[in-house]
């Protein structure tokens, strides 16, 4: 289940008023107990909490999911600075990775559309695993909700329900669900971005990583993953990636990454390699550009870690900043606005696209 959460920061001083907007993903079951534990949520302090639910609508830009809305309201009183002027707190969320316990509500609206369109084909679970080539542990798996459709199971039950699309429209959903909650929300974000810069100094980012990659990252988090897990967050990072080649909109790139991030052998030589080779490919594409930050370059304005500037479709602006496991967006436009003008400068100091590609060229033939 969708849900469009609405904060609202006030300063008491001149009753100014800050909104910012996000989806976020939430299982149906979680909204009634959400709107009943907030209700009774008495003022703390300075800070009255309110939210209530509204109704069901359907989102636009071509997504006939329903969605529940959630608006919540926050009422801030402004605290006093040392020069008598009115500080206003920061709006913005918090995400923190957790355990996802319930299966996701894209998942059983997927997996019941499914049914419906088998059963309006006359078709009983054996006769579709058959057609599309699953298994009927598979099929009545995705039915149920207890595991999620990949592309080509969506492709291949398109095909042979002739559902016209319902079920292809619902994947991005679906593949989004597979996502830690605590990323969610700004894989919702970056969804609908037009422009996506990023710095990162530890990996190569997930929309450039190669699957092996990608798995033995996964593969090395502690605590330990189970198998579906990884196997679940493989799915959706891939599926990610789709944005990196999306026509309309088309998204336009820019990647800086540490020169140190291209030496870590993550997976073991041969699978740094590959990633490296699929670097030099992406930085051939139009929408792409990839620079390399120099590790002689000992101080700049990135060290303090890694961060990802959006822009949406509706122009509006992110930022998100990662760390263990925990995600920042922010999009008060001041702090946009440092953190590109931050981005301006790295890009100045970093290697330029075309000694970048030659960087990674060089790294690769030395593997």
């Amino acid at each position: 289940m969708l849900l469009r959460r609405t904060v609202r920061c006030g300063a008491a001083a001149d009753g100014s008023t800050l909104t910012w907007n996000d989806f976020t993903e939430l299982p149906s079951p979680h909204v009634d107990n959400l709107a009943r534990s907030a209700l009774r949520t008495r003022a703390r302090g300075t800070t009255a909490v309110r939210v209530r639910t509204a109704g069901v609508r359907v989102r636009s830009r071509g997504r006939s999911a329903a969605s529940v809305v959630l608006t919540q309201e926050r009422t801030l009183q402004g605290t006093r600075g040392t020069a008598g002027k009115t500080t206003q707190r920061e709006c913005g969320t918090t995400g923190r990775r957790g355990l996802d316990k319930e299966r996701p509500a894209a998942w059983s609206a997927y997996g019941k559309l499914v049914r419906l369109f088998r059963e309006r084909a006359g078709l009983t679970q054996q006769a579709l695993a058959e057609a599309i080539g699953y298994s009927l542990e598979q099929v009545a798996s995705v039915e149920q909700g207890r595991r999620p459709a990949k592309a080509a199971f969506t492709e291949a039950a398109e095909r042979v329900l002739e559902s016209g699309g319902a079920l292809r429209v619902l994947q991005g959903d679906v593949d989004r669900a597979n996502l830690p909650l605590f990323f969610r929300d700004f894989a919702s974000l970056e969804a609908e971005a037009v422009s996506r810069f990023s710095y990162d100094p530890m990996l190569v980012p997930g929309l450039l990583q190669t699957e092996s990659y990608a798995r033995a990252l996964l593969e090395a988090h502690f605590p330990p993953l189970e198998e579906e897990a990884i196997e679940q967050h493989l799915t959706a990072r891939l599926a990610r990636q789709s944005l990196v080649t999306r026509k309309n909109p088309c998204v336009v790139f820019s990647f800086v990454l540490e020169e140190g991030a291209l030496y870590r052998t993550v997976g073991g030589r041969a699978v740094l390699g590959e990633q490296l080779a699929h670097l030099r490919d992406c930085a051939r594409m139009r929408n792409v550009e990839i620079q390399v930050m120099p590790t002689q370059r000992a101080a700049h304005s990135g060290v303090n870690g890694q961060f990802v500037l959006l822009e949406t479709v509706e122009r509006r602006h992110f930022v998100s900043i990662e760390a263990q496991g925990v995600v920042n967006i922010r999009s008060d436009r001041y702090e946009v606005s440092e953190f590109c003008l931050q981005y301006g400068m790295l890009r100045s100091q970093a290697l330029n696209t075309e000694e970048s590609a030659r960087f990674i060229e060089h790294l690769a033939g030395e593997l």
